[in-house]
């Protein structure tokens, strides 16, 4: 049996997302009861849990969706456990394509881990480098808020959103940048860039786009959290699609595999 799907696996497993869920039950709980001290009103309050679960579907399906990508080399197990506690696929995947390639595991994200010491090194990369910044943030974040704040004041510009902008487009480009000119290994079908890598994120960009036209076009707020995760679930059944209906000499064509 797959070392990555075994019972004591699902377990620990388990065990952790049922944790996530109780404490997650007790911040509800004790919220409650401090809003019904402070005289919010029941039918207010539950406005406001509804409201706020409403808002959880989009990450959620981010993160399935993210489960998904990951699930193929590393199974089920490990993904759904690091997602359930903290984690996007942005830092999940670098993290654990950066391990891979350390241990010179052969095709990266597009073949199977069936090494255990390579699996071990995986999850302890993604576990351990998620815990700094919760441990940095409350020591760095107020000094950096000061200097932003204070860089803002003098200049009267949106610093603050054109360095958060500046990030994102930083981490979304080097995953352009892999889909587009990223070098595989020869032996391994699917670890380099070529046409159905290209076929994606083409799909993943027009999916956005047009996403974003209805949102602004109709006012549809609601939508606005979707975009992104409705554009990775989009763009992979795209994929999905052009594996099967493209020739198959077309389909696995790769330009740096």
């Amino acid at each position: 049996m797959d070392f990555k799907s075994t019972l004591p696996m699902y377990l620990i497993g388990g065990a952790l997302v049922l944790f996530v869920i109780a404490q997650s039950l007790f911040f509800l709980i004790k919220a409650w009861k401090r809003g019904k001290q402070l005289g919010i009103t029941s039918h207010t309050l539950r406005g406001t849990v509804s409201t706020s679960a409403m808002f959880t579907i989009a990450p959620a399906i981010a993160i399935l969706a993210t489960i998904i990508s990951l699930a193929g080399s590393l199974g089920l197990v490990l993904p759904w456990v690091r997602l359930s506690v903290i984690g996007n696929i942005t830092y999940e995947a670098t993290a654990a394509q950066a391990t891979m390639d350390a241990l010179h595991h052969v095709g990266g994200m597009a073949v199977e881990v069936t090494d255990k010491k390579i699996f071990a090194s995986i999850a302890w990369v993604m576990t351990v480098g998620s815990v700094f910044p919760l441990l940095l943030l409350p020591i760095v974040t107020k000094p950096i808020q000061k200097k932003l704040n204070s860089a803002v004041s003098k200049s009267k510009s949106n610093l603050p959103d054109i360095l958060a902008a500046a990030a994102f487009i930083g981490l979304i480009g080097a995953f352009i940048a892999r889909a587009v000119a990223g070098k595989g290994v020869d032996t391994v079908i699917g670890d380099g860039a070529g046409v159905l890598s290209v076929i994606t994120l083409v799909s993943a960009v027009v999916f956005s786009l047009v996403l974003e036209f209805i949102c602004k076009r109709f006012k549809l707020q609601w939508l606005q959290t979707f975009v992104m995760p409705l554009s990775m679930i989009l763009a992979m059944g795209i994929a999905v699609l052009a594996f099967n209906l493209l020739p198959e000499d077309i389909a696995l064509l790769e330009w740096r595999g």
